[in-house]
């Protein structure tokens, strides 16, 4: 595959530029009339940022309206990623407050002035609608914050923007192009632009590779944090269902649904993590997350964090894709490297237990999306399912492109008393935990699972859809188990990562070897925003 560069001699130049020079406000925003200091926001991370604050080199309002430009250079003008489905315009705002508390000497924590996007189906009170890219949503503006909101805005960070995703979290159509939603239109991938940058948290994964915010939150079901994680060579951490409120965010999955943190390192991601986990009152899920969360998971970034640990290589998750397998085979070598035993272990067929996933998704979508229409107020263009199969037929771009056959599915089921809903629930669960997960660590003696995440990014088609060849999450993701994704290596210019997964709430241990892993390889390089010929 022949690639050139797009501007890529002058891009970041021309970002920089603009930082200095867009003091007339890009994104709708109007900074103060010192524009501040140029700073090279590229690859930046979050104690990074938090050491800039400290040491008066540069205030939150600088870094906010550093990454509004960065939008506006790399996002809406030029390989226009198309990641950003909406800006916050009270960022700046709320940035110089929390400058002046930072002034005052009153910082909230190490998130505080940190830049967050929110992919789009997670609700915030503020400016920005929350549409799950659906444009029956598009004027949709929450009343309350989520509870993954509260709890960033609490700890000081900006909420900065809302990421496009793919429409209704991928749950939508027969089949569908990750990334695509009628509001947001097709996110692109930042290293290979006509590849894609899967879903359904594709905007959130892209804006993070691009730096043009410090972390995302996305959301995943089963592969939504990882998948894109992995297509733009980042870190994604999917926690325990539980460990993370789901309370105001639109849901498919009430059993296998969790928002997650996504950085470009496992620091960053391990800062967000302890801001997002608690009990929420509104999520009953989150109760038996007593006694099994940290304020902290940056206690957990040990060096030396593969010694002594037994790994479960998945053999029956590779064989997709050779070049694939040969970065496996590199990572597996790495591993033992560092003092960890490695050993071969087949897992259960996914196939049944996903078609009893399958099941449940529709059960469950049904019942939580009519819960969430519920709470819309009185201006809101549908309030149920049905109503919105019917919107979507009179409109003339949902149906453009992709069916609603899985929603038209949903709406044909019954209630969650329904036998065949609590008979596949039951099934899955002992597939995926008791027979599963659970079984494989106990019956090897291991402390973690691995497999590559995925395949190399697909050519995005909106005509024929997604390409999927192979991926891991499942297994966990149906589970409602934890899985941590982290930069593997390149297949030509495309990033691909491998992925640790365990039992519930080990968040921690699974901490431990992504960074032990990541600070002895250092797969993670920028994106050059390339095309093919």
């Amino acid at each position: 595959m022949k690639k050139k560069f797009i501007h890529l001699a002058l891009l970041p130049v021309f970002v920089m530029f603009v930082v200095a020079a867009c003091s007339c406000g890009c994104a709708g925003n109007s900074p103060a009339s010192d524009p501040g200091p140029v700073i090279n926001l590229q690859e930046m991370s979050v104690q990074q940022l938090r050491q800039g604050y400290d040491a008066g080199r540069f205030t939150v309002s600088d870094v906010v309206q550093g990454y509004l430009n960065r939008i506006e250079g790399l996002d809406r003008g030029g390989p226009q990623l198309n990641a950003i489905i909406a800006v916050n315009p009270d960022a700046l705002k709320i940035a110089a407050g929390l400058d002046a508390e930072l002034k005052a000497g009153k910082p909230r924590g190490p998130l505080h002035g940190i830049p967050v996007v929110l992919k789009d189906n997670i609700d915030s009170s503020d400016a920005m609608a929350t549409t799950a890219g659906s444009i029956a949503l598009r004027d949709s503006y929450a009343r309350h914050d989520s509870r993954v909101a509260e709890l960033l805005r609490a700890a000081g960070a900006v909420i900065l923007a809302k990421a496009n995703m793919s429409e209704w979290a991928n749950f939508r159509a027969s089949y569908s192009s990750s990334g695509w939603s009628g509001v947001g239109g097709q996110t692109r991938n930042p290293y290979v632009l006509d590849r894609n940058p899967c879903g359904s948290s594709s905007g959130s994964g892209v804006a993070v590779a691009a730096s043009l915010c410090a972390l995302a939150i996305g959301t995943e079901t089963n592969g939504s944090i990882v998948c894109p994680a992995t297509n733009n060579g980042i870190v994604g951490l999917k926690p325990t269902v539980g460990l993370v409120s789901r309370s105001g965010i639109i849901p498919i999955s009430f059993t296998q649904d969790t928002a997650g943190p996504m950085g470009r390192t496992v620091a960053d991601v391990a800062a967000c993590l302890g801001a997002l986990a608690g009990v929420d009152a509104d999520d009953a899920k989150t109760q038996a997350a007593a006694g099994n969360l940290h304020a902290d998971y940056r206690l957990f970034l040990k060096a030396d964090g593969l010694k002594g640990k037994r790994l479960g290589l998945m053999k029956n998750l590779m064989g997709y894709h050779y070049r694939v397998d040969a970065l496996m085979e590199q990572a597996v070598a790495f591993l033992r490297g560092q003092g960890a035993e490695v050993v071969e272990v087949e897992g259960p067929k996914e196939g049944p237990i996903e078609s009893d996933s399958f099941q449940v998704m529709l059960y469950e979508f049904k019942d939580g999306l009519n819960r969430y229409f519920a709470g819309l107020g009185d201006g809101a263009k549908v309030r149920s399912l049905a109503e919105l199969i019917e919107f979507n037929k009179q409109d003339p771009v949902e149906l453009r492109w992709f069916d609603q056959k899985l929603l038209e599915q949903a709406q044909e089921k019954g209630g969650l008393e329904a036998a065949e809903y609590r008979k596949a629930l039951e099934s899955m669960l002992k597939a995926a935990r008791d027979e599963g997960i659970d079984k494989l660590l106990a019956q090897h003696k291991l402390d973690a699972l691995l497999a590559p995440t995925g395949a190399p990014a697909w050519k995005t088609d909106k005509v024929d859809g997604d390409h999927f060849t192979g991926s891991s999450s499942s297994l966990a993701a149906i589970a409602g188990y934890p899985s941590i994704t982290v930069p593997m290596g390149f297949v030509d210019d495309l990033p691909v990562g491998v992925s640790f997964f365990s039992r519930a709430w080990s968040e921690p241990l699974l901490i431990e070897i992504a960074y032990a892993y990541e600070q002895g390889t250092k797969q993670r390089r920028a994106p050059k925003y390339l095309v093919s010929d």
